[in-house]
């Protein structure tokens, strides 16, 4: 599995445990409330979606008679409903619970953090610890790389870098300000259990760091599930 895929599949375990939906809402709620998803098509959910029902972890369930009412008229198929197996919800608070180097990638960390409301406070501490741990380390690179380059960089080039620099510290100051209040036994306030995580976007306050790297779009033709 690589990476990417994992991080999918987490997602849509995740919001399948609040409840089942068919593929569009699927996609919609990865679109609008995980920005790491903002960019991919039916033609990589779907897969995604096959992988889960084949592993257990998912079933697949005709729509409601408001689903197929409309594909009767219209001669489309009837939505297909997927309803987390609780097998899927052992396996999504098992992936929930891991704290290793993936959970705080700049692809993953984003995915986990719009999941903290249903993770223990000591994996949310060492998912935020790790993070940090990691910025600061490519911090000190950064600043040593600008160090050795200074002299040969033209001042947009500079610019760049320094704009570079200033994003990873912001995200630091931010996973201080997350780590104390975790340390302090304050929970963040934000939507009830079972509303759609808030939409955030880079520089709002406690909003979440964008991945440096977002999947692109699939080729089109892609086809609703």
């Amino acid at each position: 599995m690589s990476r990417r895929s994992g991080i999918l599949e987490f997602a849509v375990l995740g919001l399948l445990r609040e409840a089942p939906m068919h593929g569009y809402e699927l996609r919609k709620r990865l679109n609008t409330s995980l920005g790491v998803f903002r960019a991919f098509s039916y033609g990589t959910l779907y897969p995604c979606l096959k992988t889960l029902v084949a592993s257990g972890w998912l079933i697949e369930e005709p729509g409601g008679a408001q689903d197929d009412a409309p594909a009767a008229l219209t001669g489309r198929r009837a939505k297909i409903v997927y309803r987390l197996t609780a097998e899927g919800k052992e396996h999504f608070e098992e992936l929930l619970s891991q704290t290793g180097p993936d959970a705080y990638e700049d692809e993953h960390f984003a995915a986990r953090f719009a999941f903290f409301g249903q993770t223990s406070r000591d994996v949310r501490m060492r998912v935020l610890e790790g993070r940090r741990s990691r910025l600061e380390e490519r911090l000190e690179k950064m600043r040593a790389s600008l160090a050795r380059t200074r002299e040969r960089l033209d001042d947009y080039t500079l610019e760049l870098q320094r704009h570079g620099m200033e994003s990873v510290e912001r995200e630091v100051r931010w996973l201080n300000e997350l780590i104390e209040s975790e340390r302090a036994g304050r929970d963040l306030k934000g939507p009830a259990h079972g509303e759609p995580a808030r939409d955030t976007t880079e520089g709002a306050p406690g909003a979440l760091p964008r991945p440096g790297d977002t999947p692109g779009p699939d080729a089109p033709g892609d086809t609703a599930t």
